[in-house]
C-alpha cells in the first residue's frame, strides 16, 4: 500500500474527515492490547516494534540486535508472525529449503544471521524458541501485539519521516498515538543521516519521554563497483525510494527504478518483463536484500543486492537496558 501524501503533511481537511475511523482504530488497538494476562515467558523478550504503519528498519535492527547479543554470549532467536507467508508455525526457518511464501520475506532474511521462527501465535513461538536453546527472545513486530510480555521494548521510528502527521489510521500512518505507544516503550531508536535526525528532533522531540538512540542504514562494501553503473533498481519494501537514494550515493546510474508495494510477489511475469526492460536499457538489476529472497531461482543470478546494516552512533542507553534484564 502506498501511504497517502497528507500523511505525512500537517493535518488538514482529510485527516478531520477521517478522525472518525481513527477513532475507532485507536479503540480497537487499545481494546486488543487490555486482553489478557500476558504471557511472561522464561526468558527475557525483547520487542522491535513501531508506531508507524509500514517500513521503519524494523529488520535491520532485529540483525543488529542479534549481533549484538551473540557477541554478548547469548544465544537470541527471533519469533516473527511471517507477514506474507502462510505457515501458521510454529516453525523454525531453514532458509535451504524453505519456500519464502511460507515463511515470508523478512523471516527468510533474519534466518540468514540468528535462529528465526514464524508463529502466528507468538506465545508458541517464543516456547519452541526457548524448548531449542534461546536465552533471549528478539520479537520482531509486536509492539501492538499483547500475548507476550515484553521485558525491553524498542520503538523504531524513520528520523526523515517521523510520525507523520501524528495521527492514528486512516487520518495518518500510526498505528496508536504517539503518548500510548511510548509509554509502553522503554527506548526509542530513530534511524536516518544527520539531515533527517535533526529534522525528527525538531518536530518531535517534546514527544519523547524515554530514552532515544540514533542510526543510520550504510551499505556494505561489497566490492561490487557501483560508480557509473547503469541499473535497474526495483524494491519492495516500506519507502522504496530510500533504495534508490542509496544507490545515487553509491553511484549508479539509476536508469530506472521500480518501486513495488511493500511484500509484492516477484512473479515469473513481473520477472521476465524487469529482465526486459534492463536489457533494453543496457542495464544491471539490483534490489534490497529483502527483495532478494523473493526472487525465483532462475533469475537470482541476474540480480545484484545491496545489502545494508545499521550503524547506531552511541549503546550505552542500549547497554543499560540490556544489563538490566540479562546481567
Amino acid at each position: 500500500m502506498k501511504a497517502p501524501g497528507f500523511w505525512h503533511r500537517p493535518p488538514g481537511w482529510q485527516s478531520m474527515l477521517l478522525a472518525p475511523l481513527a477513532v475507532l482504530y485507536e479503540f480497537g488497538t487499545a481494546r486488543r492490547l487490555g486482553l489478557g494476562p500476558q504471557a511472561h515467558m522464561s526468558v527475557p523478550v525483547i520487542c522491535v516494534g513501531n508506531l508507524n504503519v509500514g517500513g521503519t528498519g524494523k529488520t535491520p535492527t532485529v540483525i543488529a540486535l542479534a549481533q549484538y547479543l551473540t557477541d554478548r554470549g547469548h544465544r537470541p532467536h527471533v519469533v516473527s508472525r511471517g507477514y506474507g507467508g502462510t505457515l501458521e508455525g510454529p516453525h523454525q526457518v531453514e532458509p535451504a529449503t524453505d519456500d519464502v511464501s511460507q515463511t515470508g520475506d523478512e523471516p527468510m532474511l533474519l534466518a540468514a544471521f540468528v535462529p528465526t521462527w514464524v508463529a502466528k501465535d507468538r506465545k508458541a513461538g517464543a516456547e519452541a524458541a526457548i524448548a531449542a536453546g534461546a536465552n533471549v527472545i528478539l520479537l520482531d513486530d509486536g509492539h501492538q501485539n499483547p500475548t507476550l510480555h515484553k521485558d525491553l521494548s524498542l520503538i523504531v521510528v524513520d528520523a526523515a519521516i517521523g510520525f507523520g502527521n501524528g495521527k492514528v489510521m486512516p487520518a495518518g500512518p500510526l498505528r496508536e498515538p504517539v503518548s500510548t505507544g511510548l509509554a509502553r516503550a522503554d527506548l526509542l531508536l530513530s534511524i536516518g543521516d544527520e539531515a533527517a535526525q535533526s529534522k525528527f528532533q525538531r518536530h518531535w522531540s517534546d514527544k519523547i519521554t524515554v530514552p532515544r538512540l540514533t542510526g543510520a542504514l550504510e551499505p556494505l562494501k561489497t566490492g561490487i563497483p557501483f560508480a557509473g553503473l547503469n541499473v535497474l533498481a526495483f524494491a519492495g519494501i516500506g519507502h522504496p525510494e530510500k533504495f534508490f537514494r542509496t544507490l545515487r550515493g553509491l553511484g549508479a546510474n539509476v536508469r530506472q527504478a521500480h518501486a513495488l508495494s511493500d511484500h509484492q510477489p516477484l512473479t515469473q511475469t513481473l520477472m521476465s518483463r524487469l529482465v526486459a526492460d534492463a536489457k533494453a536499457l543496457n542495464a544491471q538489476l539490483v534490489t534490497t536484500e529483502k527483495d532478494a529472497v523473493r526472487v525465483p531461482g532462475r533469475y537470482r543470478h541476474r540480480v545484484l543486492t545491496v545489502p545494508v546494516r545499521l550503524q547506531i552512533s552511541d549503546w550505552s542507553a542500549l547497554d543499560a537496558a540490556v544489563a538490566r534484564i540479562l546481567g
